[in-house]
């Protein structure tokens, strides 16, 4: 990390509200847990008298089964956004330069700067035609985040090829990728995958995700994650909830029918982006964003204004979540 660069950064906006009297639909994260995590998570912390086993083997197996990949490619951290700074850290000095969609998640421009190095943004529907070769690093988010759309699968392979001929690492943000089919990058040469258990498994205080790479690059993030990265119950709850495959399944069934139903009620009143994700994009046109999310709060409903993600100045975000909550929302947004 870049000393000069640390004195000129601020912090990122981001959705989530600590207001527990108001539906939070500013947050992509799942309403819904798998069952058991109450137990796991007493017992782990009965067994957190004592540092956790740094090699995690349990919590690297499961997360290999749930993208398909070597578990020695697997490097544990405290959420994806941990690891995204991980694969940042070990691929850029200062001086360098990545490749960043835009609009997209903001912590790649913070956390790049935060190593000295530029972000060079490119338009997020045409990174996958950009050209790699003069960037130490291109970013890739599918489904893309605040927009959604999901990455085509065999246009991203290529985009890969391209940057490993070029010598640029690709890194991979797959935080919303378990919403859809779509098979993970993870073991992809080249590549550095980043993975969150927070938005699947609703469980954004537990701080658990991984990195996944192979060979040099593996290698570089497993010598520099910090040891102890996981606390004992994170790798526990995380191992738990990875294995639960059913829940994953019935997750996408009511995320994919209620986006559908959220889309087509909501587009009587706003340009709805096409999503993958769960989460939808509204522009709201020539209404002022600040009282669209005012007035829908003193509904009782928190949803994100999304004119902080660059190019974006007439737009909201909201949550995909269950069908009484959704109904919510579209009281909330009724006549704004």
């Amino acid at each position: 990390m870049e000393p000069e660069a640390v004195r000129t950064a601020s912090r990122v906006p981001h959705g989530g509200t600590t207001d527990s009297t108001v539906l939070d639909f500013s947050a992509n994260t799942n309403p819904e847990r798998p069952d058991g995590v109450d137990d796991v998570y007493a017992d782990a912390l009965d067994a957190s008298t004592r540092y956790p086993d740094d090699d995690y083997a349990e919590f690297r197996a499961a997360a290999a089964d749930y993208v398909d990949c070597d578990p020695e490619s697997v490097v544990p951290t405290a959420g994806g956004l941990e690891a995204l700074r991980l694969a940042f850290e070990v691929t850029l000095a200062a001086g360098d330069s990545a490749l960043v969609p835009e609009p997209s998640f903001g912590e790649y421009d913070h956390e790049i700067h935060l190593q000295g190095a530029d972000p060079v943004h490119v338009a997020h529907d045409e990174i996958l035609d950009a050209d790699p070769g003069e960037h130490e690093v291109a970013v890739v988010c599918t489904p893309n985040n605040p927009t959604g759309e999901l990455a085509d699968s065999g246009r991203l392979r290529d985009f890969a090829a391209r940057c490993r001929d070029a010598g640029t690492v690709l890194v991979v943000d797959e935080a919303f990728l378990d919403f859809t089919d779509a098979p993970s990058l993870a073991g992809e040469s080249g590549v550095i995958v980043a993975r969150s258990l927070t938005k699947m498994f609703g469980l954004p205080g537990i701080r658990a995700g991984f990195a996944v790479a192979t060979g040099d690059l593996g290698e570089r993030l497993a010598v520099a994650r910090r040891s102890w990265s996981l606390s004992t119950p994170a790798a526990a709850v995380g191992a738990h909830c990875m294995r639960d495959t059913e829940f994953v399944s019935r997750t996408r069934e009511r995320v994919a029918t209620e986006r559908e139903r959220l889309r087509e009620s909501l587009s009587e009143r706003f340009a709805v982006s096409p999503s993958d994700a769960p989460f939808l994009l509204l522009d709201v046109g020539d209404r002022d964003v600040d009282s669209v999310v005012e007035t829908a709060r003193q509904r009782g409903v928190a949803i994100r204004d999304a004119t902080t993600f660059p190019t974006l100045d007439s737009h909201v975000r909201v949550a995909v979540k269950r069908p009484d909550e959704n109904d919510e929302l579209l009281r909330a947004l009724a006549d704004v």
